[in-house]
């Protein structure tokens, strides 16, 4: 999820698990707690392309992480905060809260968490978007009203109590159960349809939970279709086509394969200006309206250099965020 969330979990978790004890320091501590996993962003300044993906969401978003991490961050802040009736232990104790709700939030994303490193099995279960107002900003709301009442006492605990329930009752209840019901629609759509396919996945657009897309594969293309619960008419896929052959001998190179393994095997792969492209079709289009000329979200053009296959990350521009958002409205209110 995005930093602000992020930092609003910890901030509540803090203050759940130490605010009786330290009041707001609690909720500050907390929220560099809920940051820190991210700090795994920074990977891409030091490695290659594939590499920082792998890292991504690896090792600081793990279990491991938070038990080996929480006493040395929990020493480190009681040595800062003496004065503190809270002990290293408590501190200790806050610090694993924050780390380790970081991940099991991530885990609800498209991108998933590595929450079992080493281990590859990678937790996605794609419930919820990366930025969704409608979990953060209540959130955000309760723990600042929690945050201006006197340390302790019972209506701070209520209030901060509230934000966590509210925002998990959206993330834990109400997105799986439209997650499941778009998917029986998509899935019914393609048997009126008459679409034999292997394999469909299902994830929310940016920003909301109303508007959903679908990737579903079949034999020589991967079709792409965009559901809102709103919709009247009847849902549109767009053929994407597989174009694997585009690859060559590269497919047997070890970059590759690793780029396809971060993929899941939903890829395509496009050919602009002499050039090749592997497109991660996890993350969908750059459009809310199903095109088969949109852009995807997450791109990467490849390039040989001394027999081995690097990847370059396809930038993204400003005008893409605003073809986005003034398309994305209209989408969630419906076809």
């Amino acid at each position: 999820m995005d930093s602000l969330t992020q930092i609003v979990l910890g901030a509540a978790v803090g203050e759940a698990v130490l605010g009786k004890k330290v009041g707001n320091k609690a909720m500050l501590y907390g929220a560099i707690a809920g940051t820190i996993p991210d700090l795994d962003t920074f990977a891409s300044t030091f490695t290659d392309t594939i590499t920082a993906i792998e890292i991504h969401r690896g090792f600081t978003h793990s279990i491991v992480f938070s038990i080996l991490f929480a006493p040395i961050f929990g020493w480190l802040i009681s040595k800062i905060e003496k004065k503190s009736i809270a002990t290293w232990q408590n501190w200790s104790w806050l610090m694993f809260w924050g780390f380790f709700t970081h991940p099991l939030l991530d885990s609800h994303t498209t991108w998933g968490t590595q929450l079992f490193w080493p281990l590859e099995v990678r937790l996605a279960y794609k419930n919820i978007f990366v930025i969704d107002p409608l979990y953060t900003l209540p959130f955000l709301v309760f723990l600042i009203l929690a945050m201006r009442q006197a340390k302790g006492t019972k209506k701070r605990r209520k209030l901060n109590n509230l934000g966590l329930l509210i925002s998990s009752i959206y993330l834990l209840v109400i997105t799986p159960a439209l997650k499941l019901y778009t998917f029986y629609k998509f899935t019914e759509a393609l048997e009126n349809q008459d679409i034999a396919y292997y394999k469909i996945e299902t994830k929310p657009s940016p920003l909301n939970a109303v508007l959903w897309s679908a990737n579903v594969e079949v034999e020589d293309a991967y079709l792409i279709g965009n559901y809102s619960i709103f919709d009247t008419q009847p849902i549109a896929f767009v053929k994407h086509h597989k174009n694997h052959q585009l690859l060559g001998d590269w497919i047997e190179k070890r970059n590759v394969k690793r780029l396809i393994n971060i993929s899941e095997g939903w890829y395509t792969i496009s050919k602009r200006d002499g050039e090749i492209y592997f497109n991660d079709l996890r993350f969908g289009t750059l459009s809310p309206i199903a095109r088969v000329d949109a852009d995807f979200a997450f791109s990467y053009k490849l390039i040989e250099e001394n027999g081995e296959i690097k990847a370059i990350e396809a930038e993204k521009t400003r005008g893409d965020a605003k073809e986005l958002l003034s398309q994305l409205g209209t989408r969630i209110l419906g076809n």
